[in-house]
């Protein structure tokens, strides 16, 4: 009896494993198979801790990756957005700047890609935003677009999300890019890293980012109550890129501050952003048909 009653508590726990592992779960991707650059000997594990109001925020990552969220292929646009969640490169808050709007752009016919990178200003941290945390954000899109057309995703409408400290990494790989190398083994490297579009929601350090006639038109919100270097800041971008000509869009929401991303308990104005995103990439043509 007793070996019966183990057989059948382990056959319980795997039906509950196999009922959890659906085949629509999103998988992570490692951007680098053998490990990223950078990174040689770091075998402390990713931590995991969930903040006062509910959020999970990922810290000590090592082995950077992007988990998929590809919409159905009845409502797909062919466009992907690869999403920075913010953290002030300490932490990754990756629920509200991360999986809730990968989400609804799945729902909505963009295939979303998650990013966790590496972490600059965490505690001990041998890492720098302009060199390791940059170079998963590139290896990102190249991983993206040397995948398109197994996943359905036109090569030329892969941009980047991101929030605060995402924000200035996305703004920073839409300043810094490169066609690939041809002459690379890995077959990933050979691809551009340019991202097609750029959404910065309330972006850190926006005083840095510079604008080029080849920089990819931009999304940008924020919020009003946020503090000045923030709220000010994405008005001052606008206007760089108004001043060389590539198109921008800017929403300011008058009744936030920082921190809003996509939630559940956003009111007002605020809670229709991925909405006014989406609308912004189909005005420019990136989706390929609408819903």
């Amino acid at each position: 009896m007793k070996n019966i009653h183990h057989l059948s508590r382990a056959l319980l726990i795997w039906l509950l494993c196999s009922a959890m592992a659906t085949p629509d779960q999103p998988k992570e991707i490692f951007l680098w198979a053998s490990g990223a650059p950078g990174s040689e000997g770091k075998t402390a594990p990713e931590k995991m801790r969930v903040a006062d109001g509910g959020d999970h925020v990922i810290s000590s990552i090592h082995r950077p990756s992007i988990t998929p969220y590809f919409p159905d292929a009845s409502n797909a646009t062919g466009a992907a957005v690869i999403i920075a969640p913010g953290g002030g490169h300490s932490e990754l808050w990756i629920e509200h700047e991360g999986y809730n709007p990968a989400n609804w752009f799945r729902e909505h016919g963009i295939a979303a890609f998650v990013l966790k990178y590496r972490l600059a200003k965490e505690p001990n941290s041998t890492y720098t935003v302009d060199k390791e945390s940059l170079a998963d954000i590139q290896r990102a899109i190249r991983t993206v677009r040397s995948r398109a057309k197994e996943w359905g995703i036109d090569t030329a409408h892969i941009g980047v999300m991101g929030f605060s400290a995402g924000g200035e990494l996305a703004g920073l790989s839409a300043m810094r890019f490169d066609n690939g190398n041809a002459q690379s083994n890995d077959k990933i490297e050979r691809e551009s890293c340019y991202p097609d579009f750029q959404a910065l929601i309330y972006p850190g350090n926006s005083g840095r980012l510079e604008v080029a006639k080849n920089s990819p038109p931009v999304f940008l919100a924020g919020g009003y109550k946020d503090r000045n270097d923030i709220s000010e800041g994405i008005a001052k971008i606008y206007l760089k890129y108004k001043e060389v000509g590539v198109p921008a869009e800017l929403h300011i929401y008058s009744d936030v501050g920082h921190g809003f991303g996509l939630r559940a308990t956003n009111r007002g104005a605020v809670s229709h952003w991925t909405e006014q995103f989406r609308d912004w990439l189909s005005g420019l043509g990136f989706l390929k048909k609408s819903n």
